[in-house]
């Protein structure tokens, strides 16, 4: 239990000072103490669960999310998650920590590749946001991360969004996909229950120290530590994975 308190701390706080999911901190540090990749899945949806529900009341209290505009993405994020059981249950060990190397992958590449800002935003469209949102929950919470990962740079760079718009939306669809996943991974049988949410609450206030540590930085400083920090995950990641 201590153990649990420490490492939930440990993630709620790096989430909270890179910016980052609990997923890519967290999966890598359980398997490196010992559980399985499924295992470690399971632990970070229930983590993940908490922390975004968690910071979308926040962030709803003080008007920066609007939910009317999340809510296909949101809701194609929940069917898809829904299918997290089934893939997790069916996937090899090597196939999922692939997928979870590709999406590091992708945030490393992100830092290389400016993307302008839009004058003009293009109104929302609904049918591509919920088929966005089924694609990636289906993925994303199948190796125990959030999602935003791949919808900021799909929204931003394909669909041409506002980089505001887009993390209002992101943030709303975490919390429905993260839910749905931990129902079809509890069906499953992939979660364990006391870890999870232990580790949950206490991420929740490792959480609240990083982002006051995060605003005490400087933003060049800061994205160079983010940089470094996805390169130790990945390379770290194929060594836990294949060697």
């Amino acid at each position: 239990m201590i153990s649990a308190i420490i490492i939930g701390i440990i993630t709620g706080f790096f989430s909270g000072f890179l910016g980052v999911g609990g997923g890519t901190i967290l999966v890598p540090m359980l398997l490196f103490l010992g559980f399985s990749l499924k295992e470690a899945i399971g632990i970070s949806v229930t983590q993940m669960m908490m922390s975004s529900i968690y910071g979308s009341f926040l962030n709803y209290k003080k008007g920066l999310l609007k939910i009317r505009n999340g809510i296909s993405l949101a809701i194609g994020g929940a069917g898809g998650a829904s299918l997290s059981g089934f893939i997790i249950h069916h996937a090899s060990k090597g196939v999922l920590g692939a997928i979870f190397l590709t999406l590091v992958f992708i945030a490393i590449i992100r830092f290389f590749v400016t993307v302008h800002e839009p004058h003009d935003e293009p109104p929302i469209d609904n049918k591509k946001l919920f088929l966005i949102g089924l694609f990636v929950g289906a993925i994303a919470i199948s190796v125990g991360v959030g999602g935003a990962i791949l919808i900021t740079p799909i929204l931003v760079g394909f669909l041409k969004y506002k980089l505001k718009t887009t993390v209002s939306l992101s943030l709303f669809f975490v919390v429905f996909s993260s839910f749905s996943g931990f129902i079809s991974q509890s069906i499953a049988g992939h979660i364990n229950y006391i870890e999870g949410f232990t580790i949950g609450i206490a991420s929740l206030i490792g959480t609240y120290f990083g982002i006051k540590l995060y605003h005490t930085m400087d933003t060049k400083h800061h994205k160079k530590i983010l940089l470094l920090w996805y390169i130790l995950i990945f390379f770290a990641m194929i060594y836990k994975l294949y060697f």
